[in-house]
């Protein structure tokens, strides 16, 4: 009897406990067909490329409710590659996409590890294909050489009215961004607050050029227009700057989206691109969509068709 109460004294105990955090698990899975020039340049199965919507992956992420306003948690992200089933990972593990622990409360969050970098989630606010892999802006200038980190310590503030801010910072040791060895700092601020969205972004690795991003976008309930000015470095320090203008037609289930991007310097190509992307997407529900895609990149033409559905 005594042996049964302690039981389930043990099991209320821990199921008290268990009520303060929950683990989810969560995902995308996208495929398609298309041509990518440079590539094979034939018609073949796409997964994870150039002219898919996303790369598909599979997370978990964890909340433990600390009390007081304080909460923990993390989160493990692997990518997946649909033609064979294989790891797709941006980073050289197994959770090479995300890899993170983090702390918060009211004052902001303070996380540590492999993540998205602020520079790249300011970007949201204004990039009209949100962050998709035929992106003209994410392709013409590479989301300022990195669209996540490893080593990041970062901080990111509560959001204010529609304004928040993120920094992060890797030591020397693990700052390697495109070739380039040492410390570097990553920025991002936004501002989100009905139809308009601001973004701002910086990043810079000792002794390279800053990279910057600088977007808007406002929202006309059906339709959406955006303009950015961005500059990117490589290696040899050598840049490629330009802006761009685009706009989108939500029409019911239906959106299309068109975006342009024109250098106005390009030491990396040696010479100036008008790129473009024309993206059409059909809502089969909340979280299944069909799209098409064309994207003209540096003299070369490349489309994709495909089904995304997140999970």
């Amino acid at each position: 009897m005594k042996k049964s109460l302690l039981a389930l004294a043990v099991l209320g105990f821990t199921g008290a406990a268990m009520a303060q955090s929950s683990v989810t698990l969560y995902g995308v899975a996208d495929a398609g067909i298309g041509k990518i020039e440079n590539g094979s340049d034939k018609t073949e199965f796409l997964s994870g490329s150039m002219m898919n919507n996303g790369v598909s992956r599979v997370g978990v992420r964890g909340v433990e409710d600390l009390g007081g306003g304080l909460k923990a948690g993390f989160t493990f992200e692997t990518g997946l590659n649909l033609d064979d089933g294989s790891n797709n990972s941006a980073g050289a593990g197994f959770w090479g996409r995300t890899a993170k622990v983090w702390l918060g409360g009211g004052w902001g969050t303070l996380s540590l590890g492999r993540d998205y970098t602020a520079s790249f989630k300011a970007v949201g606010a204004w990039e009209l294909t949100s962050y998709a892999l035929y992106s003209v802006v994410g392709n013409t200038y590479r989301y300022l050489s990195a669209a996540r980190d490893s080593s990041i310590i970062g901080y990111a503030t509560p959001n204010m009215g529609g304004f928040s801010a993120e920094v992060n910072y890797i030591l020397k040791q693990d700052g390697l961004d495109a070739g380039k060895a040492g410390a570097k700092w990553d920025l991002g601020l936004k501002y989100v607050n009905g139809p308009i969205g601001i973004g701002a972004s910086a990043n810079k690795t000792k002794n390279g050029k800053t990279n910057y991003h600088v977007g808007g976008k406002y929202n006309f309930g059906s339709f959406a227009v955006a303009t950015s000015y961005s500059q990117t470095s490589n290696a040899a320090n050598q840049r490629r700057r330009g802006f761009s203008l685009g706009g989108s037609a939500n029409l019911g289930a239906f959106a299309l989206t068109l975006d342009l991007t024109r250098d106005t310097k390009n030491e990396i190509g040696g010479k100036k691109y008008t790129n473009g992307v024309l993206e059409g997407k059909y809502a089969l529900s909340k979280r299944t969509f069909l799209y098409a895609a064309y994207l003209r990149f540096d003299d070369t033409n490349n489309y994709g068709i495909g089904v995304r559905h997140n999970f």
